[in-house]
């Protein structure tokens, strides 16, 4: 009796935090999911609260359209004590990126512009691009002629040679002052993405897989063409649509109260409160379509539910079936996801436009899907969208410096093994 009692009274409240963004909830039998095995859940979560490793978490778990399993674990600020709640708002960093390249995608649709069309023909400072190298004679570094300029579709699939300043060309980005983006910062996207583009690249475009600011370049020449400021298109094309109602760029004072709160991991091994990154003090005119949102996990699912139901989600469309379809499908060739800062290949072996994907057997995977694809962010949070299982799982938590599979990881492999038909 008390375990039904607890059941209805989590399925309730599950119901009140999504039903007025239109998401419908179902028992996880009703989707062909164990209640009993999605509660193991809970228990590895708390393995790691416990343990003082993360301050705390909520994870969601669609299936064939419905939410079937919505927790908070943990706190949102472990100082004051205050307990994680569904609603919690999430610094998403690199989840921002999925959103962009959707974003992109829409005025693809519109006729602006081909993916082997030149980055150029938008932003003039990326014509000529050079290739920084060391030497093959010497120790020294040389600049070199790019084979080709840098085209939409290799900013889509970081093949554009663009990262966050890595190996030989840390110094040009040190010098220019380059930032991902997670921290407040003074100016407009346009302005640094216009030094950028007079930055060598790290390698030859279309030749290698670097992960960085591609997709901040994508945002700004989304300002570009839509002659609209990036967090206004977002709003109108996007979060509108899709009834995202907390996401944003800048986000709204009434709303900091539900905002999580960062930590990092120290050398003594305990966590503690990190106050540089968001809220931002004053309005921000910043936009890094690469790394700056915030949202939450009703929000996010609504994002990953018009991607499973390719491109549309209540009548309203975003996207084509056909584009989901190319945005899901590998577009880096014999290439492999390598992202030197957080995983090698865990979120896909491939990569589309805006996601990895999961081609192949026998390359990262673990319980998951052919053709599941998603992302995740610095401050360890996570997607995927599975179309064969009909399965969309988030992850969000706040810790800047102890990226680790360890958990994020065991969360995916224990929605799997929920599944019971």
């Amino acid at each position: 009796m008390k375990k039904a009692l607890f059941v209805l009274i989590t399925f309730l409240i599950s119901y009140s935090l999504v039903s007025g963004q239109g998401i419908t909830v179902a028992s996880p039998e009703k989707v062909g999911l164990s209640s009993e095995r999605l509660n193991r859940i809970g228990s590895v979560m708390n393995v790691f609260i416990d343990s003082g490793k993360i301050p705390g978490m909520v994870t969601m778990v669609l299936r064939q359209g419905k939410v079937a399993y919505f927790e908070a674990f943990g706190n949102m600020d472990i100082e004051a004590n205050k307990k994680m709640t569904r609603d919690a708002i999430f610094r998403i960093a690199s989840m921002s990126k999925a959103i962009t390249s959707v974003a992109i995608m829409t005025l693809y649709e519109e006729g602006y512009f081909l993916l082997t069309d030149p980055v150029s023909k938008f932003i003039p400072e990326f014509k000529n691009p050079k290739v920084v190298m060391k030497s093959p004679t010497s120790d020294s570094i040389i600049l070199v002629p790019a084979k080709s300029e840098i085209t939409i579709r290799e900013l889509l699939n970081h093949t554009s040679g663009i990262t966050y300043g890595e190996g030989v060309q840390s110094r040009y980005y040190r010098q220019a002052g380059m930032t991902v983006g997670l921290t407040p910062t003074e100016g407009t996207i346009a302005e640094m993405i216009k030094k950028l583009g007079q930055l060598p690249l790290i390698s030859q475009p279309g030749e290698e897989f670097h992960y960085g600011m591609s997709v901040d370049v994508l945002g700004y020449l989304i300002e570009v063409i839509s002659k609209m400021p990036l967090d206004e298109f977002l709003r109108k094309r996007i979060f509108e649509p899709l009834k995202m109602e907390d996401t944003y760029f800048a986000l709204p004072k009434q709303k900091f109260s539900r905002l999580a709160s960062l930590y990092q991991m120290g050398d003594d091994g305990k966590l503690f409160k990190v106050t540089k990154y968001f809220p931002y003090p004053k309005p921000q005119t910043y936009f890094s379509g690469g790394a700056g949102l915030v949202s939450t996990a009703a929000d996010y699912s609504r994002f990953a539910q018009m991607l499973l139901n390719f491109g549309e989600l209540d009548g309203k469309r975003i996207l084509s079936r056909k584009t989901i379809e190319l945005m899901t499908t590998n577009s880096i060739g014999d290439l492999y996801i390598f992202n030197p800062f957080r995983h090698n290949g865990i979120m896909g072996d491939k990569f589309g436009y805006g996601f990895g994907i999961r081609t192949e057997r026998g390359v990262y995977d673990e319980l998951e899907s052919i053709g599941s694809f998603g992302w995740d962010g610095a401050f360890y949070t996570r997607f995927w969208v599975d179309p064969r299982e009909q399965l969309i799982g988030i992850f969000l938590s706040q810790v800047d410096n102890n990226w680790s599979e360890n958990l994020i990881g065991k969360f995916k492999n224990l929605v799997y093994q929920s599944i019971s038909k």
